[in-house]
């Protein structure tokens, strides 16, 4: 994904805050323990924040959490949700933290968005000796029929490669971080998957999927299309066309540590 890319689609969320807040899932607490597991302590910078959604597991687990996050209208959410929470304007590739200030550094659906070249030794900047970088993603249990159907329906848009396990998979697998310079030491990357799900209805999966960074910058007639394609699909399908049920997803974490 080139620069311009990855700056108009992550900046496309601040537009959908609100939905953003309502329908996007929480992270399992297992995966969120495991990228959390031999951190020096529990002051913990969840980096990108968005709406909350990681900051609440976070502060749930007894984390003493800074939520940092670039958009307002995204970080307005997250005040309003958790107002206890420091929530700074702020971002990866600039830390609005002293050095050394906290022990982890996760982000939640939120670090392929970074500039790695800059933000992995900002952020080794704030960590401790020792300090834990993580990325976890939710992603589609595509080895379940009806959603391997759904991402082949919905399009690259809705339901993209990095969406399911195979395609986040690859795409950790090359993720660069910086190995060089005494300010930009990690470890080796660490890899898990923990089984999660949410309760949906086919209505809150589309609008859900409606809050997707490349749903969100199609034009309108490709976007009402694509989102009336999955209604059929979903309307279609005996597993959620009449009643609530759970998504089966997993949340997958990459965890690498400060030297």
């Amino acid at each position: 994904m080139g620069r311009g890319d990855r700056t108009l689609l992550s900046s496309s969320f601040g537009a959908a805050a609100v939905a953003y807040a309502e329908h996007r899932p929480d992270y399992a607490p297992t995966a969120v323990r495991w990228a959390l597991k031999s951190a020096p302590g529990l002051r913990v910078l969840d980096l990108g924040a968005g709406t909350g959604k990681l900051t609440a597991t976070l502060v749930a687990l007894g984390a003493d959490v800074v939520a940092v996050e670039p958009d307002p209208a995204m970080l307005t959410e997250l005040r309003r949700a958790l107002p206890s929470v420091r929530a700074l304007p702020g971002s990866a590739e600039a830390i609005p933290l002293p050095d050394g200030a906290v022990d982890a550094g996760p982000a939640g659906n939120a670090l392929h968005w970074f500039d790695m070249a800059v933000a992995g030794p900002e952020t080794a900047r704030v960590l401790a000796p020792g300090g834990i970088l993580a990325g976890l993603w939710n992603v589609m249990d595509d080895r379940v029929e009806w959603l391997a159907q759904l991402a082949r329906v919905s399009g690259s848009a809705a339901i993209g490669p990095r969406d399911t396990p195979t395609g986040r998979r690859a795409e950790t697998a090359g993720m660069r971080l910086p190995t060089t310079g005494a300010a930009a030491l990690f470890s080796s990357p660490e890899r898990a998957e923990f089984p999660h799900g949410q309760r949906r209805t086919a209505d809150s999966l589309v609008a859900a999927l409606a809050t997707r960074a490349g749903t969100l910058v199609m034009p309108e007639p490709e976007r009402e299309a694509t989102l009336g394609r999955i209604r059929a699909y979903l309307a279609s399908r005996p597993e959620t066309a009449d009643c609530e049920f759970t998504l089966p997803m997993l949340t997958c974490v990459l965890r690498v540590r400060t030297s």
